[in-house]
């Protein structure tokens, strides 16, 4: 039970662990600082993140697993954790660095402290470290393999922590889909006193809570349905749509879930991918593509609209990227016809967005679903059920007219 002082929740001392701990890259950079949340070991692709708030959403998000996630902001923790916020059953981050864990948890919607969470989803972290030159020397020489050390672990020698940390895997030529995937499909009904345009396959690799929700709120009969779905079963269910999720690893190791896309497309089925999603559609038009020297994280993240002209705040979460020219028209090397992005990043003009100009799909490599916000690019959700009716639509008069 979480005590509380003067209304303000205080973490049990079970919850806040005493002792050092190491932050350990893979270049033999170490940094000294305290153990937070579990202790013992983890290994993991180090990056950061640079949202100011949504530290609970970022932990939740099937995205971030095999990651060790560095928060930029340096206080972290002081508006708690509550059911409700939770973008998945459990937190997925491989380790969790932070320079300041609040001691005090001050909101009425706090239903227990952080450092509770990481403890009971056994997350390993260390606090007390220059958080702002973590960030630094991974923008400079990119994401790399780490591994927090503390309790027991603390003990080995610097050159065993730097061998284990070295021995790992790495982020490139990685599947997580299936970790992180639900293991059954489940449904989830159109939302109540919201007009019904049809039903959507959500392809779960790594799908978020607000993801199902928001699909539901703009009309869509929901289904979720695990990452080793067939093509087969997919056509079985017949949907009037398809969607594939956000998801962590490197999408030229997904060749199976691009395949069958790929057929999919042929079949007519609109599309609309986010994220990871945007990733595989971009490999099943036949483009490439690339891990990125550190990746887009965070809830801040400007993008440019090219239909619009708009600059968009974004929230974002990956490591990889779709190679493809920014301007212009683009045929697609797999016989999809026209293609162009439709966004792209104003900080480094990496691909954000593709449209397809000749069949009835796009994408995004941002999350316009964000529960933490920012809510800019939500009109996606609204664009995607308009092509899904439009489609409709038209096949009925095609029908009537024959």
């Amino acid at each position: 039970m979480t005590a509380t002082t003067n209304e303000v929740t205080v973490p049990p001392a079970s919850a806040r662990p005493e002792g050092a701990a190491v932050l350990v890259l893979e270049d033999g950079t170490r940094y000294v600082g305290r153990a937070y949340g579990a202790t013992g070991r983890t290994l993991g692709e180090l990056v950061f993140s640079t949202g100011m708030t949504g530290y609970q959403e970022t932990l939740t998000d099937p995205s971030y697993a095999g990651q060790i996630v560095v928060m930029t902001t340096p206080h972290i923790g002081n508006t708690g954790v509550n059911d409700a916020d939770m973008e998945s059953d459990r937190i997925w981050v491989d380790g969790f660095v932070v320079r300041d864990p609040a001691r005090r948890i001050s909101n009425f919607r706090a239903e227990r402290s952080l450092d509770e969470d990481l403890v009971s989803h056994d997350v390993v972290g260390i606090s007390g470290i220059d958080t702002r030159a973590v960030t630094r020397r991974i923008r400079d020489a990119g994401a790399m393999r780490g591994g927090v050390f503390s309790g027991a672990e603390l003990e080995l020698s610097d050159d065993e922590q730097l061998t284990i940390v070295r021995e790992q895997e790495s982020m490139a030529g990685k599947n997580l889909s299936a970790v992180v995937t639900t293991p059954e499909r489940y449904d989830v009904a159109v939302a109540d006193g919201v007009e019904r345009v049809g039903s959507i396959a959500v392809l779960d690799l790594g799908v978020k809570r607000s993801t199902v929700q928001y699909l539901a709120e703009h009309g869509f009969d929901v289904t979720v349905l695990p990452a080793g779905t067939t093509l087969d079963e997919i056509r079985a269910l017949a949907p009037d749509s398809l969607f594939y999720s956000n998801g962590p690893g490197d999408p030229a190791a997904s060749d199976a879930q691009v395949e069958m896309l790929a057929a999919l497309l042929r079949d007519g089925m609109p599309f609309f991918g986010i994220c990871f999603g945007n990733q595989l559609l971009g490999r099943a038009l036949g483009f490439d593509t690339y891990k990125l020297p550190f990746g887009h994280r965070g809830i801040n993240q400007p993008v440019l609209d090219k239909r619009t002209g708009r600059v968009e705040i974004t929230a974002q979460n990956h490591g990889f990227a779709v190679e493809v020219p920014i301007e212009g028209e683009i045929d697609s090397p797999a016989g999809f016809g026209r293609v162009q992005v439709s966004h792209y990043s104003l900080n480094d003009n990496v691909v954000e967005g593709l449209e397809c100009l000749d069949i009835p799909a796009f994408s995004v490599q941002f999350h316009p679903e964000a529960a933490a916000g920012p809510h800019d690019t939500i009109y996606l959700f609204d664009r995607f059920r308009s092509l899904v009716q439009n489609r409709a639509e038209a096949a009925d008069s095609t029908t009537q007219g024959a």
